[in-house]
């Protein structure tokens, strides 16, 4: 994910049009220029079956839980052409509780609103500098939750088997 990078190709789901067309042009501006546009879940969830994207960008408002589940299921099915794309939520106001909603559901990245361009490209080098591993696991699907390397001995949970 290049500074420009035409051929990643974006899902824009957010149900201000104007907002979909604003973050459109940003993502141009820094040179993708396969941008898609949608406006509800069910045509953002017809797009994502339908071909894979490099990119999803997709606004809290839209469809509320139903928004969640659908990343979940996204993230869940096997064969979904979009199952490890990063998804970054935007958001106007996300509070602590929205935030690790959305990181439980499967989301990549938040950028909050307003942002700029300069934002966009901040997190996607993010990504190509340290790329984050699919993980599944019975309760949770989706890219490696953990932000920071802890130096040290490895630290087990209480309820991990004992190392052997």
């Amino acid at each position: 994910m290049s500074k420009r990078d035409p051929a990643l190709s974006v899902l824009v789901a957010d149900p201000s049009s104007h907002m979909a067309s604003l973050v459109a042009v940003m993502l141009r501006s820094i040179g993708i220029r396969s941008v898609d546009a949608t406006l509800d879940l069910p045509h953002a969830a017809a797009e994502l079956a339908r071909r894979p994207y490099g990119l999803i960008l997709i606004d809290e408002q839209l469809g509320g839980k139903e928004g969640f589940d659908m990343i979940r299921a996204l993230r869940h099915l096997a064969d979904h052409p979009n199952r490890e794309t990063p998804i970054f939520m935007m958001a106007g106001a996300p509070d602590a509780r929205m935030i690790a909603t959305a990181r439980d559901a499967g989301v990549t990245e938040f950028l909050k609103k307003p942002f700029s361009a300069e934002h966009i490209q901040l997190r996607l080098d993010g990504l190509k500098r340290a790329p984050r591993a699919f993980v599944e696991g019975q309760s949770y699907t989706g890219p490696d939750r953990r932000r920071r390397t802890v130096s040290g001995a490895t630290r087990r949970r209480a309820s991990d088997p004992p190392a052997a």
